[in-house]
């Protein structure tokens, strides 16, 4: 398999993590400077020119949720990404959703605001990022303190870790979420995950907020 990204992208790190932790060969092609071609092939992949992308022979996925669920289905080492019991399977993939869109896509108002205007960040996205963080570590924290997360790896957790180690560089989860910030050391202790944050290190220069002084 190949699969198309950047080593500091949340994104890829959520394709990248099931490959990882299922054991799972692949060539990881970057997308950068030095790559025109894969960048080539991305725009003309994904309908937006985003990455993620996976190929498996002639088959192409794109999205990372898409990726996992595809592993999911054709990789033996993989089934577990999604649970075979259809209630547990709708709560991982309403976990995915709510990291993805209320947590990941929620602190990307502040990063964009700092990609925008480094000097002057729009104080709207500023207040909307750290407001919609606030809300959604609330919920998560409740969610946590009334059920279970997954104890393996699965499509929950692809989109957690990615979420909630960039969101708490953009909004620290407060003291008042232990178990939130407990999950989040969880996850990132996990060996496929670990991998993603040393293979990403080089880049924290690019983090537009500025990398904090820690993980």
């Amino acid at each position: 398999m190949l699969i198309y990204g950047h080593l500091f992208s949340s994104y890829t790190w959520k394709g990248l993590i099931p490959l990882y932790a299922c054991e799972i060969p692949v060539e990881f092609r970057a997308i950068d400077a030095d790559n025109p071609d894969n960048y080539a092939f991305v725009q003309q992949a994904h309908p937006a020119g985003k990455f993620p992308v996976l190929c498996d022979g002639d088959t192409v996925i794109v999205e990372a949720t898409a990726i996992i669920e595809y592993l999911a289905a054709t990789q033996e080492t993989a089934k577990r990404l999604i649970p075979t019991d259809p209630r547990e399977a709708v709560t991982v993939r309403m976990l995915d959703r709510i990291f993805d869109n209320y947590v990941m896509a929620t602190a990307q108002h502040a990063v964009g605001a700092y990609i925008a205007d480094p000097e002057n960040p729009d104080p709207k996205q500023l207040e909307a990022a750290s407001t919609g963080l606030k809300r959604s570590y609330a919920w998560l924290e409740k969610w946590l303190g009334e059920n279970e997360f997954p104890s393996h790896v699965s499509l929950a957790t692809c989109a957690a870790a990615p979420s909630l180690f960039y969101a708490d560089w953009v909004e620290r989860i407060p003291e008042d979420c232990p178990r939130l910030a407990a999950l989040r050391a969880e996850l990132l202790a996990l060996p496929s995950v670990s991998r993603c944050v040393e293979d990403a290190r080089p880049y924290r220069e690019l983090f537009p907020l500025g990398a904090p002084d820690r993980d």
